[in-house]
């Protein structure tokens, strides 16, 4: 059976353990969470801060720069020329810590908030335009014209006194009598509106409350309507059967356009409530419909018949004409029926929110073009030109960056604080448990050198540490194993002198005293008591200078052949007297090595094999080669020894016999001899057995020789 695997297949076993378990496996393990962790950490913080920054500057940026473009086009709708806007300019970029200018559209400076006429910005914010304002930076959702560009029509200080009265007294008749909730605006030309928390009001509460009164015209609007409507009439059908005009609508405070059914186009307060004449019958009068609440129809009788709209209308599709103060470019869909559905409705919603009024009308697009360019031209006069403005904040640099507030800074720090504290329970955590062998290590060494038994540590994983702890584990063994055997050899040693010692004194103290004559008998029992001696003693020497590499091989190239029959040869009488039989089926081949200490190898394993071989028994030696080696085999039927033992049949003074009985043993050093001249010669040697059957010892011997060795003996 093979011996036991050494200690350092035990260790080539163990350095194949899972790399998981290996310090450095858990030192960057521990290392790459933590990094990761920081930087997810720091990477979540740098998005989160800078998205919200960037969002808040933005908004704020936004929020500043339409204020400033919507005083400045307050200011131009209000104003013919720029003359005076340098107050307002320096006004607004000290409330907004902006740099700001206006210039024409040919670059030419208006004003400048900066002193000392710097560069203008590279990009242009805005155009300042009344008449073409830009819906994305209005205050309000509002006309590409803005409302506050109202020109000839705004009202006189009398005319706004008049129909805010009026506009009060129809409020609190609403209230009164038809319980509905009202307030008077001001609209932007000076007129009063409605406006309701619902944003109707019916036509018949309208006219009964008075309201209808605010849908006529003043005597300052009066005038710039007839202009205005002279200037449409060429938009739409030059028939006169479609066309359409403006109109002041009382609910809105503001002018709507609305189909205008014969009469004078340019008066307001003409035939526009009335169905146009047969085209058959000019001359017919026309009949009156409901009013209107645009005060064109104050002598309509309510309930009268409803008159049916041209046939040209019907199926028209195309979206309204905005209309000044209106909150958007095109009229909603709820505000706009098809005109073939319901034109003239009975009982017409009036709202200040809804500013196309009862006459809610879809237009072909090219008709409102043309009503637009009418407005516009008779705006301009009365409104600063165009102008481009420039707006720059000065606290942005090239190298400024985002700041982070208050609670930006208490974020990242808790941030890294949480990370600082992950940090350091991950560290102490793996120190600890990398620590804790090594301490039970330090204790462990420092109890061995102060002279207490050997311990061993637990082996807990399979990893660097656990490969450190089993490699003291397995020095404690053998340094156990080594204090037994110098304990065992100094006993042995003693056991093996004392006794042909004492024969020796014993026998020259008797021949000393007369006791006994020294007759030739006894002087050779003394002279083989110390040849035991001496072969005990020059065993004792091979095995030290074995053990320090001292031991001197002469190899040269060795026939086996004749080198086994001197062993056999040699061994013959004693195998003879015991009752063996030596057998020799040893081949011929030849193999370089030291030819004496070769010889002694093989003369103590055959003579181990005699002297536990019973009467009758059989001592065979063969040989072989096998795979570049030569292979010698020592095989008796023997009693055998048991498998417990055999790992320790090559130890020092290891007997199977423990009584150390001459007969049953030598002095215990031949094996171990024998191990140590195979090894030296760069072979091994092994044993196999079988208790009761017999033993059988291999030797293997590289054919080509020794290896060289060093001055001292060392590979």
């Amino acid at each position: 059976m093979p011996a036991e695997r050494g200690p350092g297949e035990r260790l080539d076993r163990a350095r194949g353990g899972s790399l998981r378990h290996g310090l450095l496996f858990r030192l960057l393990s521990g290392s790459i969470l933590v990094a990761v962790c920081s930087i997810t950490a720091t990477a979540w913080l740098a998005v989160q801060r800078t998205s919200e920054s960037i969002t808040v500057q933005q908004g704020e940026t936004l929020a500043v720069d339409t204020h400033i473009h919507d005083t400045l086009l307050g200011y131009a709708a209000t104003h013919r020329g720029y003359s005076g806007v340098g107050e307002t300019v320096r006004d607004l970029a000290e409330e907004t810590g902006r740099r700001i200018v206006l210039t024409t559209e040919g670059r030419a400076v208006i004003a400048d908030s900066a002193e000392g006429s710097p560069p203008l910005p590279s990009r242009i914010s805005s155009v300042v335009d009344p008449l073409a304002v830009d819906v994305t930076l209005a205050a309000e959702d509002g006309d590409r014209i803005d409302p506050r560009a109202v020109g000839p029509f705004a009202l006189t200080d009398h005319e706004r006194m008049v129909l805010r009265a009026k506009a009060e007294e129809g409020v609190a008749c609403l209230d009164t009598m038809y319980m509905i909730q009202a307030e008077v605006v001001t609209a932007p030309t000076g007129r009063p509106a409605v406006d309701t928390p619902r944003g109707e009001i019916g036509e018949s509460a309208w006219i009964d409350c008075g309201l209808d009164a605010l849908d006529v015209p003043s005597g300052s609007e009066e005038d710039a309507l007839k202009e205005l409507n002279a200037s449409v009439t060429d938009c739409g059908d030059p028939s006169g059967t479609s066309r359409f005009e403006y109109a002041i609508d009382g609910a809105a405070g503001a002018l709507v356009i609305r189909p205008a059914f014969g009469g004078d186009p340019a008066s307001p307060a003409g035939d526009e409530a009335r169905a146009p004449a047969d085209p058959a019958d000019p001359d017919a009068p026309a009949e009156p419909t409901p009013g209107d609440g645009r005060g064109a129809g104050t002598d309509a009788e309510p309930g009268g018949d409803e008159p049916s709209p041209p046939e040209e209308w019907e199926g028209w599709n195309a979206p309204s004409e905005p209309t000044a103060g209106a909150p958007s470019e095109e009229v909603p869909e709820a505000f706009v029926p098809d005109i073939h559905e319901d034109v003239f409705p009975s009982e017409a919603p009036r709202s200040g929110l809804d500013p196309s009024g009862a006459f809610s009308v879809r237009i072909p697009p090219e008709t409102a073009a043309c009503f637009d360019t009418a407005r516009r031209e008779q705006l301009d006069p009365h409104v600063a030109p165009a102008a481009l403005l420039f707006i720059d904040d000065l606290s942005e640099g090239p190298e400024s960056g985002l700041s982070l507030s208050r609670e930006g800074v208490l974020r990242v720090g808790g941030m890294a604080l949480l990370v600082l504290v992950l940090t350091v329970v991950v560290s102490a955590t793996l120190a600890t448990r990398l620590l804790r062998p090594v301490h039970a290590l330090t204790t462990a060494v420092r109890r061995m050198r102060a002279g207490e038994e050997p311990t061993r540590v637990e082996v807990r994983d399979s990893g660097e540490i656990g490969r450190l702890a089993e490699a003291f584990n397995e020095m404690t063994e053998h340094l156990e194993r080594a204090e037994e055997q110098r304990r065992a050899m100094v006993s042995d040693v003693s056991h093996e002198l004392r006794t042909p010692l004492s024969n020796l004194r014993g026998w020259l103290e008797a021949v000393q005293d007369g006791v006994v004559d020294p007759e030739p008998e006894h002087l050779e029992m003394l002279v083989g008591e110390t040849l035991l001696l001496q072969a005990v003693i020059d065993d004792l020497q091979d095995l030290a200078l074995a053990d320090a590499g001292r031991l001197r091989l002469s190899p040269e190239p060795v026939a086996i052949g004749p080198l086994i029959d001197q062993v056999v040869t040699g061994h013959g009488l004693r195998a003879e007297e015991a009752g063996v039989r030596l057998v020799d089926e040893s081949e011929d081949m030849t193999l370089v090595a030291d030819r004496t200490r070769l010889l002694q190898a093989l003369g103590n394993l055959v003579g181990n094999a005699v002297r536990h071989t019973p009467e009758s028994g059989t001592v065979t030696i063969r040989t072989r080669r096998s795979d570049g080696e030569a292979v010698i085999e020592v095989t008796d039927t023997g009693v055998g020894i048991a498998e417990a033992d055999l790992p320790y049949v090559f130890e020092r003074f290891w007997r199977a016999d423990k009584s150390r009985n001459r007969r049953t043993g030598g002095s215990g050093l031949g094996l171990a001899i024998v191990r140590g001249l195979v090894e030296l010669h760069g072979g091994r040697v092994s044993v196999r057995s079988t208790v009761g059957k017999g033993t059988t010892f291999t030797i293997r011997l590289p054919s080509a020789g020794p290896p060289e060795r060093g001055p001292a003996g060392e590979r």
